[in-house]
């Protein structure tokens, strides 16, 4: 038998498991607490499991149409009205994806040519950077200082050039729990129209929100809608991670671009599960998301307290589910060596700031997701509080 000396596309030799998972199965090793992966251990809420058993009986079993069932990008049109001030068309501007991360991906197929560069803001979300390396696009990163993460508009009129395509805002931000002010957005408007650029927002997080912060979509600024691709979804929102249910919103032109990309990478999202999220969102009230944004700022409050008096300061977020805590103290040089550290002390696995950063700041930090049942949050903030550092 011939063996085979072909190798893996270019595009697949970047493309490196993530440190994500790569933690979670060091984590799964040395059976220890996951605060590594954002998989979201609250509960989902019946009114979407019963949504999905009623599909999967009434026949929602098939293919949808490639965009998603009407009853869903309908509920998901109301939402953008009521919460994020943006006036959608169910038939024209809405695609239901693989999850925010589908959402996110199809877009970048759909916008992106090779070599076209693309800002985005440090600490990223590592999934960001594997998009763009996956359509060969190119990331040019804006770096932002802890513990507020602020960043200088400077910084990005440095950055830009005529090769520049887009811009991609996460707010609130995954791995720095940034929320970005209207005043922020705004600035950033004015910068993507001056440059002619696209503006991708992933607002998987819009939920999340604490002190009293509101959200604010790109999209509904003035004269935005038609260049920015909102990206949400309700993996996280509904506890249903797994279900990969995303949706993007963008003008008709770009929409129809996404909705073919989406057809032939994933051909629909799942059925039933569609159904049960469109319940979801048309029948939970308020009330639900004001009693999760006051739920998570009690856990962050809870794990940011364990950390300082552990001596891993963290910069507090102000929205998302993670956590940034400063490990420079943590034996080892690299954020890789001082999460095994720490792992192996206390049965904590954090993801390396590696993973976020492209410079050497990366080393400083490890990034935790307190999205945990009380009972595992509090087992992870006993055994680091005991050791302290």
């Amino acid at each position: 038998m011939g063996m085979v000396t072909r190798t893996v596309s270019r595009r697949m030799a970047d493309l490196a498991q993530s440190e994500i998972r790569a933690m979670t199965q060091a984590c799964a090793s040395a059976k220890g607490l996951n605060m590594a992966q954002g998989v979201c251990d609250t509960p989902v809420p019946l009114i979407v499991l019963e949504g999905a058993e009623k599909a999967i009986r009434d026949g929602h079993n098939v293919y949808t149409r490639f965009d998603g069932l009407p009853e869903l990008r309908q509920a998901i049109a109301d939402k953008l009205a009521r919460y994020n001030g943006l006036h959608a068309d169910p038939e024209t501007d809405v695609t239901v994806s693989a999850g925010a991360t589908g959402a996110f991906h199809c877009a970048c197929a759909a916008l992106l040519n090779p070599g076209d560069e693309v800002i985005l803001f440090e600490p990223y979300y590592q999934y960001h950077i594997s998009a763009l390396a996956a359509v060969e696009a190119v990331p040019v990163v804006v770096p932002m200082q802890p513990p507020t993460w602020a960043y200088s508009m400077n910084g990005l009129e440095e950055v830009v050039t005529a090769r520049t395509k887009a811009i991609i805002v996460n707010s609130p931000g995954n791995p720095s729990g940034k929320v970005f002010s209207r005043t922020e957005l705004e600035a950033l408007a004015e910068f993507a129209c001056r440059h002619d650029l696209f503006v991708l927002t992933d607002e998987i997080y819009e939920y999340f929100l604490y002190d009293g912060r509101q959200h604010v979509s790109m999209a509904a600024l003035p004269n935005m809608a038609e260049r920015t691709v909102t990206i949400g979804g309700y993996s996280k929102t509904f506890s249903v991670t797994g279900w990969r249910i995303g949706y993007s919103v963008a003008a008709p032109p770009w929409t129809k671009a996404i909705g073919a990309m989406n057809d032939l990478l994933y051909v629909c999202a799942p059925a039933p599960l569609q159904m049960g999220v469109a319940r979801g969102i048309n029948e939970l009230p308020d009330e639900f998301y004001r009693n999760l944004a006051c739920e998570y700022q009690h856990k962050r409050d809870r794990f940011c307290s364990a950390l300082t008096n552990a001596g891993l300061t963290p910069s507090i977020p102000e929205g998302a589910y993670y956590v940034l805590a400063d490990v420079s103290r943590l034996p080892g040089v690299t954020g890789k060596a001082r999460a095994m550290a720490l792992l192996g002390k206390t049965g904590v696995a954090g993801v390396p700031g590696e993973a976020f950063f492209h410079g050497a700041t990366g080393a400083e930090f490890i990034r935790f997701s307190y999205a945990k049942t009380d009972f595992d949050l509090e087992e992870a903030c006993r055994r680091l509080t005991q050791a302290s550092f």
